[in-house]
């Protein structure tokens, strides 16, 4: 059935849909709907939704639940983020799984409320402590946020590693239909390693982060570099839109690949060719989407609602192969179509001998 859901109530059903029954965390705009609305929903499918008393203690709340072996989530915005890292480093090094949603908002410190991209760095390299990565997962729409929690919980368990999904303040506020499949929750996989007591087992399961003898971390994080390559192989994902016979293709994630796309159909209108290419995975980036560049492409665009964080991935994914320029705005100013367009056309004017967009304002190359 199709239903209108607000992009922050639909984390919250795509969580229930993909089995989570626990929830910890502690209310933040932009994404106060999501526990507001897990807080009656949970209960009604036999779940478990506490309000922690701080963003701290929610994140080691999510470790218990996911060292007994349960489908469980947190989520917060920017600051609140910032406060889980260490425990988010813990998951990681337990090799727990769990869901972290960050609905992002303006920054840095307290910022505002209004929709940012600059949480980029803190997601994909990992903002705590340690040698440790995790999926990021970047949708665009309600209805691939739906999508994408599903993912998100079978990733957590599939490599028994925290997934991060981040979208912004608008994303998060937004109402657009989407499609609720009639279908019973999936059972997750089993999870012999929990600790939920000996249970004719000889021994007692341990989870654990801490390894006194320097050996010994050192083989824990070759084992775990080698599963962190097996994501980056394996689970890069992205959209391509008009990219066939693009001369400058524009690189843009969540709603700002909203605004992009939007934006590519303007500057062909105005006869420049341009394409899309929507990260869904943040981490790992999708490099092998610029693998096989066309002879065609002049120039990237990346445009995001920050001061340039994944502009640096794209540079290193291209390797040199083509001029990578950069266009965003910051604090919650949200870029609109007609000035990604513009941006599109001073770059298109630049590779052809024209006016270069690093002498644009509010961009630099």
């Amino acid at each position: 059935m199709k239903v209108m859901m607000k992009g922050n109530e639909a984390i919250g059903e795509g969580a229930i849909r993909a089995g989570c029954r626990f929830f910890f965390g502690y209310p933040i705009t932009p994404q106060s709907e999501l526990p507001h609305y897990l807080a009656w929903r949970l209960p009604e499918v036999g779940g478990v939704y506490l309000q922690a008393e701080s963003e701290v203690a929610a994140i080691n709340m999510v470790y218990g639940a996911a060292s007994a072996g349960a489908r469980v989530m947190t989520s917060s915005s920017s600051p609140g983020i910032s406060l889980m890292q260490e425990g988010i480093s813990y998951l990681a090094g337990a090799e727990l799984p769990c869901v972290i949603v960050n609905i992002m908002r303006g920054g840095p410190g307290l910022g505002n409320i209004a929709p940012a991209q600059s949480d980029y760095f803190q997601a994909t390299r990992g903002g705590g402590h340690g040698d440790y990565r995790h999926i990021v997962l970047a949708p665009s729409s309600v209805q691939e946020i739906i999508d994408l929690m599903g993912l998100a919980f079978d990733l957590a368990d599939r490599y028994r590693n925290p997934v991060m999904v981040v979208g912004d303040g608008i994303l998060g506020q937004m109402m657009e239909p989407v499609e609720l499949k009639e279908e019973e929750p999936p059972v997750p996989p089993a999870k012999p390693w929990a600790t939920t007591g000996m249970r004719g087992r000889g021994h007692p399961n341990i989870i654990n982060s801490l390894y006194i003898v320097p050996e010994e971390l050192e083989a824990v994080n070759r084992r775990l570099a080698v599963k962190y390559a097996r994501m980056e192989e394996d689970e890069q994902r992205w959209d391509a839109y008009r990219v066939d016979d693009a001369a400058v293709v524009v690189v843009a994630y969540g709603t700002m690949a909203r605004i992009a796309r939007a934006a590519v159909d303007m500057a062909r209108a105005r006869g420049v060719a341009t394409g899309l290419i929507r990260p869904i995975t943040l981490w790992p980036f999708p490099r092998r989407a610029f693998a096989h560049i066309s002879p065609g492409v002049l120039c990237f665009l990346v445009v995001e609602m920050s001061a340039g964080q994944m502009v640096d991935d794209v540079r290193l994914a291209v390797n040199g192969a083509r001029p990578v320029h950069f266009y965003g705005r910051t604090g919650g100013v949200v870029p609109t179509v007609r000035e990604v367009a513009e941006a599109i056309t001073r770059v298109a004017g630049g590779e052809a001998g024209g006016q270069d967009l690093c002498s644009a304002a509010g961009a630099h190359g």
